[in-house]
């Protein structure tokens, strides 16, 4: 057995693991000549020639040494109390900055400060020169870095295991108004937070043939023999929760090949074939999410979700049979948690490594799996739930392929034996689609080989049941549960916001840093003129940090007074940003057209990045910012009006928005938001929400009351009846004139003069189908939105609704979320 690795401090010396080290010491003093010892041996620095990133590398040396001694103690409870351990398998994990989120949950904020003070240096200043982590997109990769966060701040000895992109998705800049990709350069001067683990190092295989192998008294079994090898190899971060109680494990995988150079190619001349398979290896972690609209964009995403699903299992099976005979009792300590269906092919992999390395039969082999594996859905839009082509899985995987099949007959019987479905219930529940050119179904595959599968909020989980997975539930009706998504108020209250951090806890005491829903003990405040006014003031410089980087990066000027309506996520059809934009280009007119109305200024911002292949989104960015262009630049409007599309969204950029928001525009079309977290965000930071009855903002109502959030639209029943009548745009759009002009200018070019025609695919689109509901919601939201114009007019009373809004967001902490997966799926944990 291998000498086990830093975060399972195993006995590298004495086999007792290292001596518990004494305190250290966090008083200013300290602090910062340790971070000048550190310059000086571990940068190679004097305090006088050091640069900002020298200190921030100093800096951030320092506070990893206080998470290291705490990552040890956690690492050695968790192995010597024997506690059942949570393995979160993502694509994704949207992390951003962890100096200041390490800093933070040691609280030690105030002396890092002073420390560096000392020397003339501002700590907000080296904060910023942190690259953000490439590791993820959007909201599935910032729920997962939230769950992390939370698993460490409620005790919950976790691991989080992904991808370590060296590019990650990209980096989004606007050339001409037009989204341009770029690969984000994350490590290109290293990562001080990671640990590499050269011993722990898997083979993972493509490809081969499956060889079955027969020995005197034994039944059969099957060999897979892979035709092509790589190594992943892990990197470690730690990540440390709420005071520094536990310190959990970010396992990152990396691929490598087993050969870095083929050396006789090489010698014989052909230089660049000699580095064929060294790039084939490197390539599976390069760059998140590759175009899947070809073939071999397809073949890499498989082989990316392989690569990290096998090293994971991998992983897991060691540590377990470090302190485990066999693997009969692998369910009781260890939980593995699929977000998503990017790690779907873990449930064909395991048993793979249960029957045909392990021993186990096939029987009890499925029993580990199920009772092991649970599985999160975030999507009701079918394409999001992966399906890959039989022929590529069988090619690629094929000992995998023969798993999924045998899985697929056993669901099959038990569903035309036991329950009686006929042949087009089975085949709605198979994991083999047959009517689509033959595909292996990944979220059947996810539900089949979990104990319990759950939805991101309420309506996302009925709709789970009533939709994308409406036979299976027939078949078990007992496994699909709702687990309502959340986020770390550390990140994005305390962190993203001491400003209004340190009013509240002047308002009610500082109770609610360590139990987030005391924070409901601001709410009667909402009715205190003096307390009203501070809240506001401190919105006003969160407002002015907004507009200052909007000036620098953008070159535009808004002005803070007026509303902040924000809408930033990834771009979608579903999200509507393209009703937003509608409804800019319609009040412009109005604006230009009555000059003499009293119009509540309003600024317009939008961020977000577009799939490099998905060419309707790309498309709405273009316009976004063809229609800034021309509002912008129009004396008419003055600063009534102003748009603006901030490139290259991210989590740094996420914690400057959010709490500069007025108002938080939640406005998908309803019935396919699983959840959002950005409208929680928001209004943990005391914002007010536009949005239809969809996702969380269901539950958000509940919370916050329907006096403090807008709901408009459509139901998702509503929607989804449209659909079956086969619903257009057109006559709604030759009945409203603000909405017929608007796509009117669109379409004839007025914001695109270069190029008249841009935009007429975009508006067609609404005439012909308006399968988003962007036509059916037009005058709903802009008749909401104009109920906000004459709420700003009174700003007592939308102080009032935005502290309201603060005061009742407590549930929606993603400790809340975590202690509820542990109790009903997981049993981890204190509350095991």
């Amino acid at each position: 057995m291998m000498a086990d690795t830093l975060n399972d401090v195993d006995a590298a010396l004495d086999g007792t693991g290292a001596p518990k080290p004494a305190p250290r010491q966090n008083d200013p003093e300290t602090l910062a000549r340790q971070i000048v010892e550190k310059l000086t041996y571990a940068v190679g620095k004097t305090p006088a020639e050091a640069r900002r990133y020298d200190w921030l590398e100093a800096t951030t040396l320092v506070i990893r040494d206080r998470i290291i001694d705490q990552w040890m103690e956690s690492s050695q409870r968790a192995k010597t109390s024997g506690e059942k351990r949570v393995c979160y398998l993502s694509m994704e994990f949207l992390i951003g900055r962890l100096l200041r989120d390490a800093i933070n949950n040691l609280c030690l904020t105030e002396p890092i400060r002073e420390a560096l003070a000392r020397y003339g240096v501002d700590l907000d200043l080296v904060e910023l020169l942190e690259p953000d982590a490439a590791l993820g997109n959007g909201g599935l990769g910032r729920l997962a870095a939230c769950f992390m966060e939370s698993m460490a701040s409620t005790d919950i000895p976790g691991f989080g295991y992904g991808i370590r992109y060296v590019h990650g998705f990209f980096r989004q800049e606007i050339a001409d108004g037009a989204q341009v990709e770029l690969p984000e350069t994350w490590l290109a001067h290293g990562n001080p937070w990671e640990f590499e683990r050269r011993e722990l190092a898997y083979e993972i295989g493509f490809g081969g043939k499956v060889a079955t192998i027969q020995e005197p008294g034994r039944p059969a079994r099957q060999v897979w023999r892979p035709a092509e090898r790589v190594l992943a190899v892990a990197f470690d971060t730690p990540i440390v929760g709420w005071r520094g109680r536990r310190v959990n494990t970010l396992r990152l995988w990396s691929a490598q090949p087993l050969d870095p150079i083929l050396l006789d190619a090489f010698n014989s001349g052909d230089h660049i074939g000699a580095l064929v398979e060294s790039n084939k290896a490197e390539a599976i972690t390069r760059i998140l999410y590759p175009a899947d609209s070809h073939q071999a964009g397809q073949e890499l995403r498989l082989r990316q979700e392989y690569f990290f699903s096998s090293a994971s299992l991998q992983d897991i099976i060691r540590r377990h049979l470090h302190a485990n005979e066999s693997l009969s009792n692998l369910a009781d300590k260890f939980s593995i948690q699929l977000n998503d269906t990017h790690p779907a092919v873990s449930v064909a992999e395991l048993m793979r490594l249960l029957v045909d390395v392990h021993g186990h039969d096939w029987d009890e082999a499925w029993e580990i799996t199920r009772n092991t594996f649970s599985y999160t859905n975030h999507t009701l839009l079918p394409e999001a739930l992966e399906h890959w082509p039989i022929h590529l899985f069988e090619r690629l995987l094929p000992r995998q392929m023969q798993i999924i099949y045998a899985i697929n007959a056993g669901v099959i019987r038990e569903a035309a034996q036991e329950k009686g479905f006929d042949d087009a219930k089975v085949a709605a529940i198979s994991l083999i689609d047959e009517g689509n050119g033959r595909r292996v179904r990944m979220g059947q595959l996810a539900f089949v080989g979990s104990h319990a599968v759950n939805g991101v909020s309420a309506l996302h989980t009925e709709l789970m049941k009533e939709t994308v997975f409406h036979h299976l539930h027939l078949l078990y009706p007992d496994r699909i549960e709702n687990k309502t998504n959340g986020v770390t108020p550390r990140r994005w209250l305390m962190q993203a916001n001491p400003g209004l951090t340190q009013l509240i806890t002047d308002a009610i005491g500082p109770g609610f840093l360590d139990d987030i829903e005391k924070i409901s003990e601001l709410d009667p405040l909402a009715d205190d003129a003096g307390f009203r006014e501070r809240f506001a003031a401190v919105k006003r410089r969160n407002k002015e940090q907004l507009a200052n980087l909007i000036g620098e990066r953008m070159a535009t000027h808004v002005d803070p007074g007026a509303i902040f309506d924000i809408q930033v996520k990834r771009i979608h059809e579903y999200k509507r940003q393209f009703l937003n934009i509608i409804e800019a280009i319609a009040l412009y007119d109005q604006i230009r057209s009555h000059p003499e109305r009293d119009w509540a200024p309003r600024v317009k911002i939008f961020a977000g990045k577009a799939a490099p292949s998905y060419v309707q989104a790309k498309e709405i960015i273009h316009l976004a910012n063809d229609v800034a262009r021309t509002i912008n630049s129009d004396p008419a409007v003055r600063d009534l009006l102003k748009v603006v599309f901030i490139p290259n969204y991210n989590v740094s950029l996420a914690e400057i928005i959010m709490p500069a928001a007025d108002l938080s525009e939640q406005i998908s079309t309803a019935g396919l938001e699983a959840s959002g977290t950005g409208n929680m965000k928001f209004a943990m930071n005391g914002a007010l929400t536009i949005g239809t009855l969809d996702g969380a903002n269901v539950e958000m109502l509940e919370h916050v009351g329907e006096d403090n959030i807008f709901i408009f639209g459509l139901t998702a029943e509503e929607v989804a009846q449209r659909r079956r009548e086969a619903h257009s745009g057109r006559s709604i759009i030759a009945e409203l004139p603000l909405l017929r002009e608007a796509l009117d200018a669109i379409s004839s070019g007025v914001f695109s003069p270069e190029s008249p025609a841009r935009y007429h695919d975009l508006v067609s689109n609404l005439y012909n189908n308006d399968w988003w509901m962007t036509c059916a919601d037009f005058q709903a939201y802009w008749d909401t939105q104009r109920r906000l114009d004459a709420l700003w007019q009174d700003q007592d009373e939308w102080q009032a609704k935005a502290v309201r809004n603060t005061a009742r967001m407590g549930w929606f902490s993603s400790d809340r979320s975590i202690r509820e997966y542990a109790r009903d799926i997981w049993q981890a944990g204190p509350t095991a």
